[in-house]
């Protein structure tokens, strides 16, 4: 969206803020869990951990959610695994098999004397390409005579929810589950703004409720950190076609307010900036003088040839091992040596 600023994430932004309701993760795994697990399952007793289990460096990728449920009477967990490339990942079942793992660390910490509880992974997907469905199992990705070693080979299913998969009718859900599924499924296609019509009229109903524009702003500042060729403009008439004028006329309001808090936090980010550099620069000058100082002290008589070398590095680090490498050199020979080195 031309002029608004960026969210890192803005997919895992969303998913958090819709899968943190209760009443959005129970209709959810309600219609989307196996009917044998379903079975099992005591919903009204779903409590929502807080605890994320993907790396740092995945999360521009991946996001993640997980509850703690009842099976009968016995303890388990159901982990969502957002996967929001526009590609699937081939070896998924790794990086659940780690995160299971330690679910499964977390758990025996907590109480030693209990056995391991059941952890139902569940994939949600909504990539341009359907999810190759012969890679479910953990076993998929291990070549060789699988069949006959099976006994030595871990293994376990994922449940997959592909969103190219569905129809839009067959999209299930409380309305705002719906709604953000439908901008999942859709965000990537470049007729989105045909799309957007039919996900906006869906939310009819939720604006009638005290939350609505909470829920109205939620989607526009997914849609607006995630495409840049829809107009603002095009929203405007978008809403307020499906909606009304008054949540039209929202759209600019939060358009000025995305850009107020762009140009914030870029004056924020620049002073932040500003900052580092000049306690970096006066690290450098400090440590500059201290070195003038030692080899004037240790090597008064090279002091002419060893300065001009120091002054060419730039960075704190090198100053650093050269201030170290003073106090160990037998002679100025040693050390400019050192320095050709950095």
């Amino acid at each position: 969206m031309p002029g608004m600023t960026t969210v890192i994430n803005p997919h895992d932004k969303l998913f958090r803020e819709t899968w943190s309701d209760p009443a959005n993760v129970r209709s959810f795994l309600w219609h989307y869990l196996p009917a044998e697990v379903l079975a099992l399952t005591d919903l009204e007793r779903l409590e929502i951990c807080k605890d994320s289990f993907v790396e740092k460096e995945l999360r521009e990728y991946f996001s993640d959610m997980l509850y703690k449920v009842q099976f009968y009477d016995s303890p388990g967990y159901v982990y969502i695994l957002f996967e929001h490339k526009s590609y699937h990942e081939k070896w998924i079942h790794l990086q659940l098999l780690e995160y299971i793992l330690k679910i499964w660390r977390q758990s025996m910490k907590q109480d030693k004397s209990a056995g391991l509880p059941v952890v139902i992974p569940l994939v949600l997907y909504h990539g341009k390409s359907p999810w190759p469905l012969n890679r479910i199992r953990f076993s998929s990705l291990i070549s060789g005579p699988t069949d006959k070693l099976s006994a030595y080979i871990p293994d376990f299913s994922f449940v997959l929810y592909d969103l190219a998969r569905f129809s839009d009718d067959q999209i299930k859900g409380t309305l705002m589950a719906r709604v953000v599924m439908m901008m999942y499924k859709y965000i990537f296609d470049p007729n989105l703004a045909d799309k957007l019509p039919g996900i906006f009229s869906l939310m009819r109903e939720l604006m009638e409720k005290e939350t609505g524009l909470q829920h109205l702003e939620a989607v526009l500042r997914y849609l607006f950190n995630t495409v840049d060729h829809i107009s603002t403009e095009d929203i405007k008439t978008i809403v307020s076609q499906s909606l009304s004028d008054r949540e039209g006329d929202f759209i600019m309001t939060l358009a000025e307010k995305l850009k107020k808090e762009g140009f914030e936090k870029g004056v924020e980010q620049g002073m932040q900036q500003g900052m580092q550099q000049g306690m970096q620069q006066g690290l450098l000058k400090g440590l500059l003088e201290g070195i003038e100082m030692a080899v004037s002290l240790k090597f008064p008589e090279d002091a002419y040839r060893i300065m001009p070398l120091i002054y060419q590095l730039n960075t704190v680090n090198q100053l650093k091992k050269v201030k170290d490498a003073i106090l160990t050199v037998r002679n100025a020979s040693e050390l400019m040596t050192m320095m050709n080195g950095l």
